[in-house]
């Protein structure tokens, strides 16, 4: 077995056919333990690819409402500690704005889950369930832009091309050029990293929009309207409940984009024909 440092696990699996059995090299996806420190303090261990960690990191803060803005982050460090746990575990240092720790530390909960789950580990129903901040996004997108958006991605997937187990989130401006892409084992994990690579820098103005490989569920709705995309496009169904979400936070929700089709499930008024 052999890291590559990429994302991707090199191996050996034995393949069985109707002609026989052979021995091949295999590329599967790395999955480990990710535990994220605030201040010293330990809040959460999610499953995730161990690449572009500090972006995760940064968008998990973001997303989750844990400041208010990126510049409350003070530092990131990744500390790689497979060695000490069986090649399985690495912790993320973060130093955040002490007002933000001593809130952080009231509604203090352990995530310890399954990969990339976005709600493992919430103690109760309102903190699962609390109001979504509304999109600051007021630009129409069109569908022209969304499909050509989703027909680039997998173009950009760098890791799934090797191992085809991992999700992709990308960043759209409005006309549908990806500006950035993300991925991760988990669908979550990988909207995060996305919205750690746009802190601060220039999204391509108002409009742009958030593309995914997956099914588009609350969560995900939650963290797209956190980084004010206009709206999220997935590739397959959205829940009951990310239908409603989006309705909520002024986002359009658009999903089973596929070859030049799509279905508008909240804020049709905002996708043009």
């Amino acid at each position: 077995m052999t890291v590559d440092g990429g994302g991707s696990i090199h191996l050996q699996a034995r393949r069985l056919t109707a002609a026989g059995a052979e021995l091949r090299d295999e590329v599967v996806a790395e999955e480990v333990a990710v535990a994220l420190v605030y201040n010293g303090i330990s809040h959460a261990v999610m499953m995730a690819t161990p690449c572009d960690l500090e972006d995760f990191a940064r968008g998990f803060t973001l997303t989750e409402h844990l400041v208010e803005s990126p510049s409350e982050i003070y530092d990131i460090e990744v500390e790689d500690r497979r060695a000490q746990f069986g090649g399985r575990g690495i912790e993320v240092q973060l130093r955040i704005a002490n007002q933000r720790m001593a809130a952080l530390q009231e509604r203090r909960r352990s995530l310890a889950g399954r990969t990339g789950c976005g709600l493992c580990g919430v103690d109760s129903l309102d903190a699962a369930l609390r109001p979504v901040p509304a999109t600051r996004a007021t630009a129409k997108v069109s569908h022209a832009a969304i499909t050509r958006a989703m027909a680039a991605l997998p173009g950009e997937q760098r890791i799934n091309r090797l191992n085809g187990a991992t999700h992709a989130a990308g960043w759209a401006a409005a006309n549908g050029t990806l500006l950035a892409v993300r991925e991760d084992v988990g669908r979550h994990n990988a909207l995060d990293k996305l919205a750690g690579a746009l802190a601060g820098r220039d999204r391509g103005g108002d409009g742009g929009f958030v593309v995914v490989t997956s099914r588009c569920s609350y969560e995900m709705v939650q963290k797209a309207a956190a980084i004010d995309a206009a709206a999220i496009a997935a590739v397959s169904a959205p829940t009951s409940l990310a239908i409603e979400t989006a309705e909520q936070a002024g986002l359009a929700l658009v999903a089973f984009v596929r070859d030049n089709r799509l279905t508008v499930y909240a804020h049709g008024e905002r996708i043009e024909a």
